[in-house]
């Protein structure tokens, strides 16, 4: 008889899929984490040159094009506080492998990864596929990670933690004195912290800080994407940043799952990194507009919402079944439990829609909460 894996049989479909997929197509969705705004066209156009010349007939090296890991190298240099060599990078398909391959890299079976509860809903799963055993700590009143509880969670059989600023699901985003703490966590401790750094260009309040720019040792791995910050979702490029030691064991797993990240999109994404950044301030600005609007009309309802400083979601307070009324009234969000048991008395707000849409979607949301209470 065939029998499956008991890491896979851990492992259920995402929540946010299952939401996302039962809803009618009518529905206004408010559960995805995907922009609304065109890739950049001198992306796009870098990707399309680079088919018709066929550049991008061949594989390209595991780690990337020498191009594109240069521009991520340069990238960080200029808006993260720490430098990197391009041979320190690896390109991957999408935030999520790099994830992946970080986790596969340096978790035995039976040891402890820490995240944030709620959290992402990757960073259980992938935990799980990697054998580890996932440990998630409960989050402050204003959604951030208190460094003090993730050191409590810290054992002999930690291998990791993760930290993710601006966060999916809660739009939370950690401060410069968290992310010196987590460093030093790191080093004092001798774990790894992984740095799921996806949103960092999508902040309103405050600055985005990565903890590698404060650690002592090699003890951080950073995580990052095109995706969010030149909604490019699509194209599934990412990287992961770490050092040489650290990026020669993870590329051993990326070379088998993946050999290397679509030449196309890293010509895309080398140019969407080294052309004009006008785009993200754009998005940002209407991220934080429609963000403003949605916090209007939470309040307006009783809901009590921290305030997400940065990303694109909200996470209010809701009462028992106000998720089910807004989606049988045709809004799509995800009930926070979809992201930890922390979520519980949540929903997750995806605020990725105009703002005309997101008025639309408040109204049906004001009429289930009336209904509920």
């Amino acid at each position: 008889m065939t029998t499956f894996s008991n890491r896979v049989e851990q492992v259920s479909i995402s929540g946010i899929r299952k939401v996302f997929e039962a809803a009618g197509e009518d529905a206004i969705n408010l559960g995805l984490g995907q922009p609304d705004f065109p890739t950049p066209e001198h992306a796009r156009e870098a990707a399309v040159e680079a088919i018709r010349s066929g550049e991008a007939d061949a594989y390209t090296s595991n780690k990337g094009t020498r191009e594109l890991r240069e521009a991520i190298a340069a990238k960080h240099d200029r808006t993260n506080g720490f430098s990197v060599h391009p041979r320190d990078v690896i390109a991957t398909a999408g935030g999520s492998e790099a994830l992946h391959i970080a986790l596969e890299a340096h978790v035995d079976p039976g040891e402890e990864v820490v995240f944030p509860d709620p959290g992402f809903v990757s960073y259980d799963a992938l935990t799980r596929i990697a054998g580890g055993t996932p440990t998630p700590v409960e989050l402050r009143e204003d959604l951030t990670m208190d460094p003090a509880a993730v050191e409590d969670a810290i054992t002999d059989d930690t291998a990791a933690f993760v930290v993710n600023s601006p966060s999916n699901p809660t739009g939370a985003v950690q401060s410069e004195a968290d992310m010196r703490e987590f460093a030093r966590i790191a080093d004092e401790h001798d774990v790894l912290c992984i740095s799921d750094e996806v949103y960092e260009q999508l902040v309103f309040e405050g600055e985005h800080h990565s903890p590698m720019a404060f650690a002592e040792t090699d003890n951080v791995v950073v995580v990052n994407a095109c995706s969010k910050t030149y909604s490019m979702t699509g194209w599934r490029l990412g990287w992961v940043t770490a050092s040489e030691r650290r990026i020669e064991r993870m590329l051993r797993v990326h070379q088998y799952v993946q050999a290397c990240a679509s030449a196309p999109a890293q010509f895309a994404a080398e140019a969407a990194l080294s052309g004009p950044q006008g785009v993200v301030e754009e998005m940002r600005a209407a991220f934080e507009e429609r963000r403003n609007v949605l916090l209007d009309g939470l309040n307006d309802m009783g809901l009590e919402t921290p305030t997400p400083a940065g990303a694109f979601y909200a996470m209010p307070r809701v009462p028992d079944g106000w998720c089910d009324a807004v989606i049988d009234r045709g809004v799509v969000v995800v009930p926070g439990e979809a992201f930890g048991a922390g979520g519980t008395g949540h929903a997750r707000i995806s605020y990725a829609v105009n703002v005309e849409t997101l008025k639309e979607a408040l109204d049906v949301m004001a009429d289930a909460t009336a209904s509920v209470e």
